[in-house]
């Protein structure tokens, strides 16, 4: 038997302490509730900040990954190394996400640069697992499980002006989520940056992406999987996170 009086409103329960964003229902065929390109209008000021976020990611990690090797890094040179990667930082009020975008790929350039020289190509995978350690602890947690790591990339490809789409094949869950790069703007961009003269390392961004991705999805707890595409519409991907079985041999503890 119900203690509201009969005609009163019964009180509200309390709000839950932990925000949890709302998974999409369930629909025939595929989710049509959930755009999908949903991050197109992404405001100025959140594109701005998810490329310092990834800035900062990719310096500490390797600011982390020299750290661990402890085999003595001449000091000089990677301080010279710091003060380039941050030098002339736009006006956090002022400037566009254009303007951070430039500051992130010449960050990035520079430290590619700066492990390849040192330490060959190969330490670019301990460099990405660095970074994901850093991921893990900055990127905010919504919710929604393995979709969780997929609209972090979704995000990212939208900062690149990218063509992508969540998966619409499978309604995605907290156990699995996908998304689909179809053509993937960072080639784009870097040949744009090698015509106005920024010299970069690597023959293909796919060598470091994929590694970082990867890594990133595995700090967050879930399995990754990719396969890269190409086609008229140009480079793309195909991202999926799932949460690991127990026979995983990848299953963090």
């Amino acid at each position: 038997m119900s203690d509201v009086p009969e005609g009163a409103t019964a009180p509200a329960p309390p709000a839950p302490a932990t925000a949890v964003l709302p998974q999409p229902g369930p629909a025939p065929g595929r989710w049509a509730e959930q755009p999908r390109s949903p991050y197109r209008a992404m405001p100025e000021a959140e594109r701005s900040a998810l490329w310092r976020q990834r800035l900062h990611e990719a310096e500490a990690g390797l600011t982390r990954y020299l750290v661990s090797r402890g085999d003595g890094v001449h000091l000089t040179d990677w301080f010279a190394l710091q003060s380039a990667v941050f030098a002339d930082l736009p006006d956090e009020a002022t400037a566009g996400s254009g303007e951070w975008q430039r500051v992130f790929f010449r960050g990035q350039a520079l430290m590619e640069r700066f492990l390849v020289a040192r330490y060959g190509e190969p330490a670019l995978a301990d460099w990405a697992a660095s970074n994901a350690e850093v991921h893990r602890e900055v990127e905010p947690d919504h919710g929604r499980g393995a979709a969780d790591p997929i609209h972090r990339i979704a995000r990212q490809a939208e900062l690149y002006g990218s063509d992508y789409e969540l998966d619409d094949e499978v309604q995605p869950t907290a156990e699995r989520a996908a998304l689909t790069i179809t053509h993937c703007a960072i080639w784009d961009y870097r040949e744009k940056a090698r015509r106005s003269g920024v010299r970069l390392t690597l023959a293909s961004p796919c060598t470091y992406c994929t590694e970082a991705t990867s890594s990133n999805i595995r700090a967050k707890g879930f399995r990754p999987e990719y396969r890269l595409r190409s086609g008229p519409t140009g480079h793309g991907c195909r991202w999926e996170a799932s949460a690991p079985t127990d026979s995983d041999p990848r299953r963090e503890a």
